[in-house]
């Protein structure tokens, strides 16, 4: 069957709705994995009256960049935000852009049309707009992140959850686990209140716990130690999806789901930062993360593989003149692209800024991007004592194997090269045609 199919009447356009299921971090072949395994038989029947599509996510493929590319249907350098931190170009220090960061709007500011948004990430500080915001990772402070402070009070009573405690996965599996299941009870007994008893157009709600669990989980996402966990949280999240798309289907909305990201397996992880120490490129002077970088330095880099170059007119103590910039490029590009673990490529490829981003925040991009093979999970920690190792995460991101499931055939030939900012123009031209 066909959600909107033939026998149904199509809804006006002032009559129109949406609903999307953000999936954090699930693949489209661990989906297709799971209902062939029969462990989602209810979205075997959803898949059945749709499309489940793999997509791309974006580049860089963290949690913040993609959703805010999904809910701007912009590229990070006309929204600008490149990842979860920068640094100061005169300190050094860290920064952490949050929702206010943004420079574009979302789409369901664009519409101007009353939306749900709950548990996206990267929307803290909740701003007042027209509907109902709860703040995604990462949050802090939980009235700030929520609007209107009636849904905060709703929230607090049914004890909500903006996060799983993850610092438990490590020392208590047992514990995380059971954290994970009640974070994830609650998220969904919450956004079936709000669905039932609010007014919308559009309603997102985005499910986080499948990230934190494939993080330090997902060596048992298709058999191990805790394959049973993964079935009977899948089984719980076939549920919901269930529930949601039921209810989507009565009140004739459009309904997709989505995830930001990929999963695979961790082979080994790899340290940038001491790759560049190593190759003379980066010299720290001992104080804390990159506030010791020096005047010696030509690079460095920030999560998961973003490089900049140590130009002379955009850091305090920048060293490289803008005669040298392609020519660095060019031989940091060839590093990387030579690194090798056990005989294997550790990267697929590497992109020069112009390759990958354009719009007004463009001077803001990385100079270059890599882009690790799957199972090579690339980070910018510099108090490693060597290029490969090993820590407490099982799982890590790729930019290939995200999923996007959509309930009727809007998506017109945009399927052929399929990536998470194309979802708010899918959207977008739905509501408005």
């Amino acid at each position: 069957m066909r959600a909107h199919s033939s026998t149904q009447q199509s809804p006006k356009t002032s009559d129109k709705k949406v609903v999307i299921i953000g999936l954090d971090g699930v693949p489209y072949s661990l989906l297709k994995h799971y209902t062939e395994l029969k462990a989602m038989p209810h979205l075997h029947e959803i898949v059945s009256a749709g499309n489940l599509l793999p997509m791309n996510s974006s580049l860089p493929e963290v949690s913040s960049v993609a959703w805010t590319s999904f809910m701007t249907g912009k590229n990070p350098a006309e929204h600008g935000v490149f990842g979860f931190m920068e640094i100061d170009r005169n300190t050094y220090e860290y920064i952490f852009p949050n929702f206010l960061s943004l420079k574009a709007q979302t789409f369901w500011e664009v519409l101007g049309l009353p939306t749900v948004a709950v548990n996206i990430p990267q929307t803290y500080p909740a701003k007042p707009f027209n509907g109902i915001m709860v703040s995604g990772f990462v949050a802090i402070d939980f009235q700030k992140a929520v609007y209107p402070k009636r849904v905060y009070e709703y929230l607090k009573s049914i004890d909500y959850r903006l996060d799983v405690q993850s610092e438990l996965a490590l020392k208590d599996p047992e514990a995380f686990f059971k954290s994970m299941f009640y974070t994830f009870e609650k998220r969904t007994e919450a956004l079936k209140h709000i669905y039932r008893n609010d007014e919308w157009r559009i309603f997102i709600g985005t499910i986080t716990e499948t990230d934190r669990l494939h993080h330090f989980f997902f060596d048992s996402a298709r058999g191990g130690k805790y394959h049973d966990v993964f079935i009977r949280f899948y089984q719980m999240l076939d549920d919901f999806l269930w529930e949601m798309f039921q209810a989507s289907q009565k009140d004739n909305a459009l309904f997709l789901t989505c995830s930001d990201h990929g999963f695979t397996t961790i082979q080994t992880e790899v340290y940038a930062n001491r790759y560049l120490i190593e190759q003379g490129m980066l010299t720290l002077s001992g104080k804390n993360d990159l506030c010791g970088i020096t005047s010696d330095s030509y690079a460095f880099c920030l999560d998961p593989a973003r490089i900049y170059i140590h130009l002379k007119d955009r850091y305090a103590r920048g060293r490289v003149d803008i005669g040298e910039y392609n020519s660095l490029r060019e031989k940091i590009k060839y590093l990387f692209e030579s690194l090798r673990y056990e005989g294997k490529r550790t990267v697929q490829k590497v992109y020069f800024k112009e390759d990958i981003f354009s719009g007004g925040y463009f001077d803001d991009a990385p100079d270059l991007y890599i882009l690790a093979e799957p199972g090579f999970d690339m980070k910018s920690s510099v108090k490693k004592e060597s290029i490969f190792g090993h820590s407490h995460f099982r799982g890590a991101h790729t930019y290939h194997d995200a999923h996007l499931f959509i309930s009727d055939d809007v998506t017109g030939d945009i399927t052929s090269d399929l990536t998470i900012e194309k979802i708010a123009p899918i959207v977008t031209k739905y509501l408005s045609t």
